[in-house]
């Protein structure tokens, strides 16, 4: 079965350029004018991943991720001519698993491609456990829901590709560049704010104080650790 792919992007000779290319490489390619035109094939398709542009008219990509998301976690690879950090970040936050400005070069967005398709696959291997516990946190890895003392966590699919990670690894650190390789995956071109950038979010949404982390622990000059940490609850409950 050949991997699906949808274009979205307003500029039509762009779609059918980059339809080309990708049947070329093996893929189907499925193409959408704006963004609800793309939200109508995802409620009719099933997509393994969604090239996005941001500047659309009518809805944006960062709005229009808002709604994907509600929709499917296939990954998306955001394609766009602006190069603004900001946009970068607004980008991640929302879950997209890549970002690759115009112009490009075929040949990296198709290496890009496969990198995340290659990514997204391994994060739900078969061979995986359904289930990594770390303390109160669970994680589901194939219902894609992690849970802390039974309360499910809203988290974008990134925090929550990093959060595995980090709990697939109990009490080890990790460092700055295994996280890149593993959750943005080997070869991501981006800076390592990036990384700082979800572990802040993280905290936020896993410590009960955030700025005084017990969990998810800084290793000055290494990288991060992710530790059980026993509750009030959970000590009652011993």
């Amino acid at each position: 079965m050949r991997l699906r792919i949808l274009i979205v992007d307003d500029d039509r000779l762009i779609r059918r350029s980059l339809a080309l290319h990708l049947e070329d490489a093996g893929y189907e390619a499925l193409a959408a004018g704006d963004a609800f035109e793309a939200l109508k094939l995802l409620d009719e398709q099933a997509v393994h991943l969604i090239l996005l542009d941001i500047a659309m008219p009518g809805m944006d990509g960062h709005d229009a991720l808002r709604h994907i998301r509600q929709k499917t976690q296939a990954p998306v690879i955001f394609v766009t001519g602006r190069r603004r950090e900001l946009d970068e970040l607004v980008g991640l936050e929302l879950g997209a698993d890549d970002y690759v400005t115009k112009p490009f070069d075929i040949d990296i967005l198709l290496a890009r491609i496969k990198a995340v398709l290659r990514r997204s696959a391994a994060l739900v291997a078969p061979h995986e456990e359904a289930l990594v516990s770390v303390g109160d946190l669970r994680i589901d890895v194939h219902a894609h829901v992690a849970r802390q003392h039974g309360r499910e966590l809203e988290l974008t699919p990134k925090e929550f590709d990093l959060l595995l990670y980090l709990a697939q690894n109990p009490g080890q650190v990790v460092s700055m560049q295994q996280m890149l390789d593993h959750v943005w995956g080997e070869g991501w071109i981006g800076e390592e704010q990036t990384v700082y950038v979800h572990i802040r979010w993280l905290r936020t949404k896993i410590e009960e104080t955030p700025a005084s982390p017990r969990r998810l622990i800084t290793v000055r000059g290494i990288g991060y650790k992710l530790t059980p940490v026993e509750t009030t609850e959970d000590a009652g409950a011993a």
